[in-house]
């Protein structure tokens, strides 16, 4: 902070550099002018384990020297970095650099706000409906966000941001950029729409909405899948069972499964490629209809039934998609074609045990980022270190105090589930750029060991007799402690 005519100051945790009138706040809502003091605007956040576990409750904010609560030490508390500040203009050391007895072994946890240009959104939506091409971009208020990437089982997926959509574009295409990954990563909806393809509400935990319709589960699997594992229980009740799907569709008399099970051929002609015995590709188009594809009838995908293959009057079918949303039951007449008929509370009981096997849908979103100069050089002179300390499992990274993945290879590549993070964890600077919490604990040895910043190291009940406003949260007793496996290690 730089304290400048009129009371104003200017704010240097991030590159942009507000002046901020007294009273103000910058342009990221995270600083403020308070008396010419520059302040932040919330709080830091500290994560507590509580005696008799529990899950997570309602959060409260308290100044820490009028916390009345329960005394904890250092094995039951934790420094996230959630309103911790920034290390900008990267020499500086970490805002906290905290010390702490666990287990009887000396730890240290170096906590920052990483202001990420190099970040992004990897997004698990689960739902049968095709929701675009690959490769087709993702739009936010008209502004391109990002694209879609390979689809999972059961799932599609999107990939958020990125440097590119970030900086590289237009300046509204970043700011609707940096908006659309904060509040999704904050647990916000945010409609998307995708060129070509669906309109779709998402938010992380909870089920996608695709063209208006809330989406109630994922797939049970593919086609050919289905057939697999409910075979047995059609066998005897129905001739012929085809499982519509946009990427694989069963067909029960020809698949292995049907032909072990002794099931006799229907001369059903499908339209479609031909992978192996009772598995169609390319059925149909993609789309939001049955199993994915763009029908509505599904006889549209048979070609018709050959009697010298089979076929004959009275042949019993059922036509149902990969979640039991769809079915449809015919029986062949004189002529060989399908009449639809009320379906057999036997087969329904099978339709039933599909839907049944289908998991909710909703929507997972991970953030993923690469931890660079600025949040290195914060932790030791010589940045390199750090990293060779995470690759060697000496040093454990978290954000927020949740467990992250990291990538193998260079650089510190990780991805977090936003779910597990304290609430409104992600904030922005607007150059544009995510800011993010990062934590880095390992044993005191470890640290001095790697040029660390040994003499900005503060004692946790330094931390917690601060003045500064505090959000003291119970800690999540799911996931693991940040801190245990750090002093098991040492």
């Amino acid at each position: 902070m730089t304290a400048l005519a009129d009371g104003k100051v200017r704010c240097d945790a991030c590159p942009v550099m507000c002046i901020i009138k007294p009273g103000a706040a910058g342009a990221c809502d995270r600083y403020a002018n308070a008396e010419g003091v520059l302040v932040r605007t919330d709080p830091h956040v500290l994560l507590e384990r509580t005696i008799g576990g529990g899950g997570r409750v309602k959060r409260f904010l308290a100044a820490a020297a009028d916390w009345d609560g329960e005394l904890v030490g250092g094995d039951a508390t934790f420094v996230t970095a959630v309103g911790a500040g920034t290390t900008y203009p990267d020499y500086k050391p970490a805002p906290f650099i905290v010390s702490s007895r666990v287990e009887g072994v000396d730890v240290v946890t170096v906590v920052t706000e990483g202001i990420y240009s190099y970040c992004g959104l990897k997004v698990k939506i689960d739902t049968d409906r095709h929701l675009g091409h690959e490769c087709s971009l993702v739009r936010a208020d008209g502004e391109p966000v990002g694209h879609v990437t390979t689809g999972e089982y059961g799932s599609q997926m999107l990939s958020l941001g990125g440097v590119n959509h970030l900086t590289h574009g237009g300046k509204s295409e970043g700011r609707v950029t940096c908006r659309t990954l904060m509040d999704l990563a904050n647990g916000r909806a945010v409609e998307l729409t995708i060129d070509g393809g669906a309109s779709v509400i998402v938010q992380a935990g909870a089920a996608p909405i695709v063209n208006g319709v809330l989406e109630e589960r994922m797939r049970v699997g593919c086609g050919s899948a289905t057939i697999g594992m409910f075979a047995q229980q059609w066998f005897g009740k129905v001739d012929e069972v085809v499982v519509v799907d946009d990427h694989i569709t069963g067909v029960l008399s020809e698949h292995q499964a049907g032909k072990l099970l002794g099931v006799q051929a229907t001369g059903i002609r499908m339209r479609g490629r031909k992978s192996t015995p009772g598995r169609y590709f390319q059925v149909a188009d993609p789309g939001v209809g049955w199993g994915g594809t763009n029908i509505s009838d599904p006889l549209e995908i048979i070609q018709g039934f050959d009697s010298a293959k089979g076929a004959r009057p009275g042949l019993r079918m059922l036509m149902v998609s990969t979640t039991g949303e769809q079915f449809a039951y015919y029986e062949l007449d004189d002529d060989l074609k399908p009449v639809a008929c009320d379906l057999p509370q036997v087969l329904s009981e099978s339709v039933a045990r599909i839907k049944e096997n289908c998991e909710p849908a909703l929507c997972t979103v991970l953030f993923m980022a690469g931890a660079g100069g600025s949040l290195r050089a914060g932790v030791t002179e010589n940045p390199v270190r750090l990293t060779q300390s995470v690759k060697s499992a000496l040093t454990r990274v978290t954000a927020g105090g949740a467990p992250v993945y990291v990538w193998p290879g260079g650089g510190i590549t990780f991805m977090v589930d936003v779910t597990l993070l304290p609430a409104n964890s992600f904030g922005y600077v607007p150059t544009p750029a995510i800011v993010a919490p990062i934590e880095f604990s390992m044993s005191l040895e470890d640290y001095a060991a790697l040029g660390g910043h040994v003499d900005h190291v503060r004692s946790l009940d330094e931390i917690m007799t601060s003045g500064d406003g505090k959000l003291r949260e119970p800690f999540d007793p799911t996931l693991p402690w940040p801190l245990q496996s750090t002093a098991r290690r040492s």
